[in-house]
């Protein structure tokens, strides 16, 4: 029998692929949808048996500051993110710089009433503290062009190539819980079976953790000082938590983004793996640097299995790294408990969270909750506000002054009814993919009934 990586393209799969897809369904080329604030979108349900193979998202989300010069009625037809210097005078959006943590990425499987994928969509895509990062790995890859790196809420593309098998159903949900609209495009293929998943099949999961700040008990020591690495921490009291929960499975591995406070290295804590309840960790490791099998601190790296997506040196005071179990699960029957000291002992009081992933049989429990926008937000230096000076005007600066007011004040009225418009294509486009969907898998029943 042939093994390895790359086996399923040395035999033939008795299946049917399909796509879930932001694809103007006018035939014409809006190929995106305007995901309204505050609501929750379906991008479709596929019914099963089947298995989400691939997901390919980019995404946008710009405040309107002020009036551009181009028509909103013409405008909403040309591509949703105008590549012009707001120096040209042309446009003036800005970017909502931490909608990645304000959009939640929610999956639910079969006939679940709780979701088994619950995360801030930027991180789901390890896209921390709302920076995205280049980085090529396995199952997750991020692009984005050099002019956008260093930028919180930059667009990009991102990818994930973990297998997403189901049974019954899948519902693919985005959550808005930002103020304002941003723009999606999507691509989710799948591929639909003849015949039920045995009773063995591990659905995927994802679940997102913050601790702000982790519980130190000694943050104003320095690291590495003899005073900390004298104190013993055998149970893991008080460790970060990466993953907890309960059933039957395997943990895949996470991305992990860390702000530092203190100033000296915030990597000297161990890993700690508890499996099926156990008191002391069965795997124990000799760093956080190491678990992410870096070595004598980080390096900026991607790698297929590990490697750093944002390096501290980039950022000025953050980091965000991955690493996944894809040849090395860590298998557990009844419950695991992945856990990580936030410095040696837990002396360090930083913003640590993650993203952690991992398979196992249904049903999802303890169920997934996640903390408010207000809670996901990221930690990021705050500018002083600015005293305006008063400056007698002259006649044609009141003119300037008041023609501006003007045009403003026509202005928006007309890009919010655009963007009413374009919600309205969302709304309506998602429950075309659901029957889409439907209309997919029936044709493939009936023609492997005929057969």
């Amino acid at each position: 029998m042939v093994t390895g990586l790359f086996q399923d393209l040395t035999h033939i799969t008795k299946a049917r692929n399909g796509r879930l897809a932001s694809w103007d369904q006018r035939g014409q080329n809006q190929d995106y949808w305007e995901i309204p604030a505050g609501e929750a979108i379906t991008l479709g349900e596929i019914e099963g048996p089947g298995c989400i193979n691939h997901i390919w998202m980019t995404s946008s989300c710009r405040r309107v500051k002020k009036p551009s010069i181009l028509d909103p009625e013409l405008q909403a037809t040309a591509a949703p993110v105008m590549e012009i210097h707001p120096a040209l005078g042309v446009i003036w959006d800005e970017y909502d710089p931490y909608y990645y943590r304000k959009a939640l990425i929610r999956i639910t499987w079969d006939d679940q009433k709780t979701p088994s994928v619950l995360a801030p969509l930027g991180d789901f895509f390890c896209i921390g503290n709302c920076w995205p990062g280049n980085f090529t790995s396995l199952p997750f890859n991020v692009s984005l062009k050099p002019e956008e790196a260093g930028r919180y809420g930059a667009p990009c593309s991102v990818s994930c190539y973990f297998p997403m098998p189901f049974n019954k159903r899948a519902k693919i949900e985005i959550v808005n819980e930002n103020d304002v609209p941003f723009i999606l495009y999507f691509n989710i293929d799948y591929e639909m079976y003849p015949q039920p998943l045995g009773p063995e099949t591990a659905y995927f999961h994802a679940s997102w953790h913050r601790e702000n700040p982790c519980k130190g008990w000694g943050p104003e020591i320095q690291v590495n000082s003899p005073e900390v690495n004298m104190v013993s921490n055998l149970k893991g009291e008080n460790n970060y938590v990466v993953l907890e929960t309960q059933g039957t499975g395997h943990y895949v591995g996470c991305n992990l983004t860390v702000k530092h406070f203190q100033g000296s290295w915030w990597g000297e804590g161990n890993d700690m793996f508890f499996i099926d309840g156990e008191e002391y960790p069965s795997l124990n490791g000799t760093g956080t640097e190491d678990y992410f099998n870096h070595a004598w601190g980080m390096q900026r790296n991607a790698f297929p299995f590990f490697g750093t997506i944002v390096h501290e040196s980039q950022s000025g005071d953050f980091q965000v790294s991955y690493r996944f179990h894809i040849t090395d699960p860590v298998r557990f029957e009844k419950s695991i408990k992945v856990t990580i000291e936030h410095g040696h002992a837990n002396h360090l009081a930083d913003d640590w969270s993650s993203t952690a992933y991992w398979y196992q049989l249904l049903p999802t429990a303890p169920a997934l909750t996640i903390q408010s926008v207000e809670e996901r937000l990221p930690v990021v230096p705050q500018l002083p506000p600015r005293q305006a000076v008063n400056v007698e005007l002259t006649k044609e600066q009141r003119a300037a002054r008041q023609s501006y007011a003007q045009r403003e004040e026509a202005y928006f009225p007309k890009r919010e009814k655009q963007f009413r418009i374009k919600e309205e294509k969302c709304r309506r486009e998602s429950q075309l993919n659901t029957e889409f969907a439907a209309a997919l898998r029936k044709r493939y029943d009936e023609i492997n009934q005929e057969k």
